[in-house]
């Protein structure tokens, strides 16, 4: 594609065809967006890469995705799939159990970047993104404006990888750093010593709108969580969480529905069962977007057990459909629920139980949540986004010399 801007695109910034103006783009701008996983895996970055994706080629951008993430029949191999107008570049090698690693993948992404041509490259990162970060160190080389935003908090991360940062040209590489919450950008700045911004997570508010017929506080207080059921969203904790509050309630006081699959479902199974809360908590396994705003609508309180949640979309979701979250406050969640007004957020387990329990006694204060919750919008939709990614998209182009 040419670098020419669009005839019609004055006051374009540094990078070409795309302007500086909030909430615009001009036309003609080709990304290419950079993640070890893509759907059909599911997870937070997953869903958000494909939707940033879907979202710019709705405005009229040439987006491609180059993933390790195999497709649904296990494609891979340099593969290229249309998904909703997304060019999606299967990179996957054969790696058992369909991991989305490929240690031979450079020489392929460098080969598709001289025949792209890209305006900007942006890479999604977590704590561990060996596919990511090659293609970061293949666009730096190869001169392209380089967006890197990590999905992750890297709590525990930040001594070791402040310290190989500092040993390595990543020090002074030319990259626009990102990250999808305050929160997380905070760590990203401790590690990189550099401006880091801000994109966060987007999505259709509309979707989510809080439904007229959701249930009265009535009754048990009824809970959800939506998480994958992974070690670090700490569901086996949210367990003992449930089990701790129902211990001081008593029989009847609340119900969970735990929506999402994962590693670690055996284990919740088990300390269910072990707790006697078969009655209490259902675990659901993975619905589609579908199903998990059918079950909102059945819900009052939504339960975030995790710690190192970067951001929190299930939340944001939860959120937007008038649910009252509950959630650890140093996460990103804290940047769209304010306690005491729409939520409550907590310092520990033992503050989450305490929560709980307050919430299901007094059932005036969870009206009064519920009461905001469903006023106050969130303001995250996709403008939000993609404006934020335009800014860093610009910012990249600048540190490129474009």
């Amino acid at each position: 594609m040419s670098t020419a801007p669009a005839p019609h695109a004055q006051g374009c910034g540094s990078l070409p065809g795309v302007i500086t103006a909030p909430r615009h783009y001009c036309d003609g701008v080709l990304i290419v967006h950079v993640s070890d996983c893509y759907p059909p895996r599911t997870g937070g970055i997953e869903t958000q890469v494909r939707d940033l994706a879907r979202a710019q080629v709705a405005q009229g951008h040439e987006v491609h995705v180059l993933t390790a993430t195999p497709g649904p029949a296990g494609e891979r191999g340099g593969l290229v799939q249309d998904d909703d107008g997304v060019r999606v570049h299967r990179l996957g090698a054969r790696i058992p159990f369909g991991l989305p690693v490929n240690p031979a993948a450079p020489p392929r992404v460098r080969a598709l970047l001289r025949e792209l041509r890209p305006d900007v490259v942006h890479v999604h990162a977590g704590v561990l993104s060996p596919f990511a970060f090659d293609g970061a160190r293949v666009a730096v080389d190869a001169g392209v404006p380089v967006v890197v935003t990590w999905h992750c908090m890297l709590d525990g991360t930040v001594p070791a990888l402040r310290a190989a940062v500092r040993r390595s040209r990543w020090a002074s590489a030319p990259m626009a750093l990102s990250a999808v919450s305050g929160a997380a950008a905070q760590r990203v700045g401790e590690v990189f010593d550099a401006p880091v911004g801000v994109v966060p997570n987007g999505m259709d508010l509309a979707r989510w709108a809080p439904d007229a017929t959701a249930p009265s506080p009535a009754g048990p207080l009824r809970c959800v969580a939506t998480m994958r059921l992974a070690p670090r969203k700490r569901g086996p904790a949210l367990i003992g969480v449930v089990a701790d509050a129902v211990a001081q309630l008593g029989p009847g006081s609340l119900t969970l529905d735990v929506i999402g699959d994962g590693p670690a479902r055996a284990s919740m199974e088990r300390r269910v069962a072990r707790a006697g809360l078969t009655d209490v908590v259902r675990l659901r396994g993975r619905l589609e977007r579908a199903g998990v705003r059918a079950a909102y609508t059945q819900a009052q309180v939504f339960v975030a057990p995790a710690v190192l949640e970067a951001f929190g979309i299930a939340a944001l979701e939860a959120r937007a459909a008038g649910l009252v979250v509950v959630a650890h406050r140093a996460t990103g969640i804290a940047e769209f629920v304010t306690d005491g007004v729409d939520g409550l957020l907590v310092d520990d387990d033992a503050a989450m139980v305490r929560a709980l329990v307050r919430l299901s006694r007094e059932p005036a204060l969870l009206a009064r949540l519920q009461a905001r919750a469903r006023a106050d919008r969130p303001t995250h939709d996709w403008a939000l986004t993609l404006e934020a990614a335009q800014r860093e998209y610009v910012r990249a182009a600048e540190l490129a010399g474009r």
